[in-house]
């Protein structure tokens, strides 16, 4: 016997759609006309609209939940304290006289801020927040990636900065998290901003993702780099031991 059609009327399927997007940061369209019993047409107009609304973005296959990335000084101030103390625990990973990358982002300018003094430690960034974290600073060499600089990224990002990353071999790199899920690893909004950070990340030994909770959950649109190219991620002490377990199994070394 034939599966009975949805009967779902298209506002309602559309905030359905809505609320797995803001659930799962994406969603496939052919899986979804599978699960309401419509047409992929019918599917793609929902997603349609809804992108008109600017509630989604459109790719290839299905949409992305629409992310607005507010300017730099306004991620600086969110959630402070947990970067703090995400930063804090990526700090037991750092040893003396390591050459490090540190790529633009809030989290990874807490990390800078807290980074030891009279380590020996050479700082490699692209981002002048970071730089400035550790100037002048006793036991800190550092190192500025140049290149145009993108106001909402905080960084120099183009392939003059990348070509001066590609010149340095680093012990660890942190690359901003933008987005990351235990399957595929490192996601980014940019295309530019994804060179570089692939760029870095091959030059570095060891990879260390510091992801607040919405990071572990959004979605953004350029594969970056595998789970396998990421050896540490530092969450919150309270995500999800499911998720945690999911990270362990695709054989990062997860720290809370």
């Amino acid at each position: 016997m034939n599966a009975p059609l949805d009967t779902t009327l298209p506002r309602e399927r559309q905030q359905l759609i809505l609320e797995r997007l803001r659930r799962e940061g994406k969603v496939v369209a052919a899986d979804l006309a599978q699960e309401f019993r419509v047409s992929e047409d019918s599917i793609r107009r929902d997603l349609r609209d809804l992108a008109a609304q600017g509630l989604c973005r459109r790719v290839y296959g299905g949409a992305l939940l629409a992310v607005n990335i507010p300017p730099l000084g306004e991620r600086h101030a969110e959630r402070a304290e947990l970067k703090r103390e995400l930063a804090r625990t990526a700090l037991g990973l750092i040893g003396r006289g390591q050459i490090l990358f540190i790529d633009a982002g809030s989290t990874n300018t807490a990390l800078a801020k807290m980074l030891p003094e009279n380590s020996d430690l050479t700082v490699v960034t692209n981002a002048p927040d970071v730089a400035l974290a550790v100037l002048g600073r006793p036991g800190f060499d550092v190192i500025v990636l140049g290149g145009k600089l993108d106001p909402a990224i905080g960084g120099a990002i183009g392939s003059r900065t990348v070509r001066q990353a590609q010149d340095i071999r680093a012990d660890l790199c942190f690359p901003g998290v933008c987005a990351i899920d235990p399957e595929r690893g490192l996601w980014t909004y940019d295309e530019e901003e994804t060179v570089f950070k692939q760029a870095i990340i091959e030059a570095s030994g060891e990879t260390v993702a510091i992801a607040t909770p919405d990071k572990l959950v959004a979605s953004a649109t350029h594969h970056t780099v595998p789970i396998t190219g990421i050896a540490h991620l530092v969450v919150a002490v309270d995500t999800d031991a499911a998720v945690v377990e999911r990270y362990r199994a695709a054989g990062v070394t997860v720290h809370m």
